[in-house]
């Protein structure tokens, strides 16, 4: 996570207002505000793959996705964030205009600077989200998707997905092959050879 792009202590209602009048986009955790940056040619491939995937899978639901640029308020964290990629199946959320509350999925497309972060607090901050249901982590360099699902007991248990697998959500009742999410992509790091393996 990046500083804090203005040292100004805020409230969240605070933030919200000033955030609307800003060019760029920044995140807002318990009085801090932090600049964000731009993303990676593949990192948006993956989260438009992945929204087409789950678009035509919700339609006619009362569940929907949205990309990037919808904030997220989590409370009970003191925080709103701007999750890649999430969705609602809430009514409320629904009938909002810019700020989403009660998701049934977060994702998050990983990198070097913010990998430690999503894997980490920030997931401590979304896990406070009574709605959520999985949490998902894609790498954008090697073929890798790590979904976090809360079973009926509120634990929450880990399912990793590789090269050749079907990504499964659950909570969507949904299904992919992982090389649908990572059509077009072209690696390039350490896990690039798993490229050819990913379909």
């Amino acid at each position: 996570m990046s500083k804090p792009a203005d040292h100004r202590r805020m409230s969240i209602e605070d933030y919200l207002a000033w955030e609307a009048a800003q060019p760029t986009k920044h995140e807002y955790v318990a009085g801090d505000v932090f600049a964000m940056t731009g993303t990676t040619l593949d990192h948006n491939r993956i989260v438009l793959n992945l929204y087409g995937l789950l678009r035509t899978h919700l339609r006619g639901s009362p569940c929907e996705a949205f990309v990037a640029d919808i904030k997220l308020r989590v409370d009970a964290a003191d925080a709103v964030f701007y999750p890649d990629l999430l969705v609602t199946c809430s009514l409320q959320d629904r009938q909002a205009t810019r700020v989403v509350e009660a998701p049934a999925l977060i994702v998050e497309v990983l990198s070097e600077s913010t990998a430690a972060y999503d894997r980490g607090q920030k997931f401590a901050h979304y896990r406070t989200l009574e709605s959520l249901q999985e949490y998902v982590l894609i790498d954008p360099n090697a073929v890798s998707v790590d979904v976090f699902r809360r079973d009926a007991a509120g634990h929450w248990m880990f399912y990793p997905f590789g090269a050749g697998d079907e990504v499964e959500l659950a909570s969507l009742g949904f299904r992919a092959p992982i090389a649908a999410v990572y059509e077009d992509v072209e690696f390039t790091g350490p896990g690039g050879a798993d490229e050819e393996n990913a379909r």
